[in-house]
């Protein structure tokens, strides 16, 4: 409803402004614009690492492969859902996604250490397909070198109720105009040797 009516705001406004001479640009998309403004940020932390510190290696591929214990605080007034994104910029292709999770409940404040790489897992939510084409997460993996991890945690000011399997890009372009608040963790890791 509130983009119908957006919508019908920006059709009556360019009506106006052409039926009076003027010129008018249609705003460029933002896919990553936060609603809250730039000070609408959330902590997100983990039981396992300390943010810039080293993964441990039983959430890599060397380990157990399974998804770390995360929490966060209280999402900002008008929350309805959260997603979910870890990726690793360091890859050799300039991006590797390592997890894709949505329609979180808003009143979750955490995920536990091996959340399902089920399409639905039971802790709640969605799962997207991640870099390696596959549904759930995948651990840190790096060919050479240590490589940065960012988890980033997006409340969301409708539920998407998207079908499973959605990559980065189109929940990034699902949630674009409509993300409250983001949270960030970022963690290290290097293959042992």
């Amino acid at each position: 409803m509130k983009r119908i009516l957006f919508l019908l705001v920006v059709g009556l406004a360019v009506t106006f402004i052409s039926a009076c001479g003027g010129d008018y640009e249609e705003p460029a998309a933002t896919p990553t614009a936060i609603v809250g403004g730039p000070q609408a940020t959330m902590t997100l932390t983990s039981t396992a690492f300390a943010a810039g510190d080293p993964i441990p290696t039983k959430y890599a591929c060397d380990g157990d492969n399974v998804s770390p214990p995360l929490e966060w605080d209280e999402p900002p007034t008008g929350t309805r859902s959260l997603a979910l994104i870890m990726d690793d910029p360091d890859a050799p292709s300039g991006e590797f996604v390592h997890w894709v999770l949505y329609d979180l409940p808003a009143t979750l404040r955490g995920l536990p250490e091996g959340v399902s790489i089920d399409e639905k897992p039971s802790q709640g939510g969605t799962n997207g397909t991640n870099g390696a084409g596959r549904s759930g997460y995948t651990g840190p993996c790096p060919p050479s070198g240590t490589h940065r991890y960012f988890f980033r945690l997006y409340a969301v000011d409708y539920e998407l109720d998207a079908s499973p399997g959605l990559t980065k890009n189109q929940l990034l372009q699902a949630m674009a105009g409509d993300i409250l608040a983001q949270g960030e963790l970022m963690g290290t890791y290097s293959r042992p040797q």
